[in-house]
């Protein structure tokens, strides 16, 4: 069976990335998207990362989530050359624990947006991008209600757990 044409770009500046990104995947897979991962980096591969964003809306990807840690520029080189919604993923790394990396992500120049989620917030990047797609595929707003839903039940039922043993 032939795999679906993605329409989610997951793109990380190092193989030691994958890890936390590979998250995102997951989550994407459990919603049914399809989705893509590479890596390149926004220092060590410029033009090879310039090259993906620009031609990712001829591809059909329609948002990209961009991992990286410390200086974390991918994401906002990513987004200077699409239009397209562009998710940053500050990651855990170097002496700064992530923190660098949230604030070169989370602080882009006016006209050039990056949503920023937490350090080492994969999952709920892709939340966030099934949110994006939510707009135009109402079959992922539905799984979206889904697992909150389930999420909510859970949690009630831990509630009355914990009750139970009080």
């Amino acid at each position: 069976m032939a795999m679906k044409k993605p329409i989610v770009g997951i793109i990380m500046g190092s193989d030691s990335d994958l890890a936390i990104m590979e998250k995102a995947a997951e989550v994407l897979q459990e919603m049914g998207v399809p989705y893509e991962m590479d890596i390149s980096s926004a220092h060590r591969l410029p033009d090879k990362t310039a090259e993906y964003a620009k031609s990712a809306r001829d591809r059909g990807i329609e948002v990209v989530i961009a991992g990286a840690g410390m200086a974390a520029h991918l994401a906002g080189v990513i987004a200077a050359h699409t239009t397209l919604p562009v998710i940053g993923v500050p990651l855990k790394s170097g002496a700064l624990n992530g923190a660098d990396a949230l604030y070169a992500t989370v602080q882009m120049p006016t006209g050039i947006p990056v949503a920023t989620v937490a350090i080492d917030g994969a999952k709920n990047a892709a939340y966030l991008a099934c949110s994006i797609l939510s707009i135009k595929y109402p079959e992922y707003a539905k799984k979206l209600d889904v697992y909150r839903d389930q999420t909510k039940k859970d949690l009630e039922k831990k509630s009355a757990r914990l009750k139970q043993q009080n």
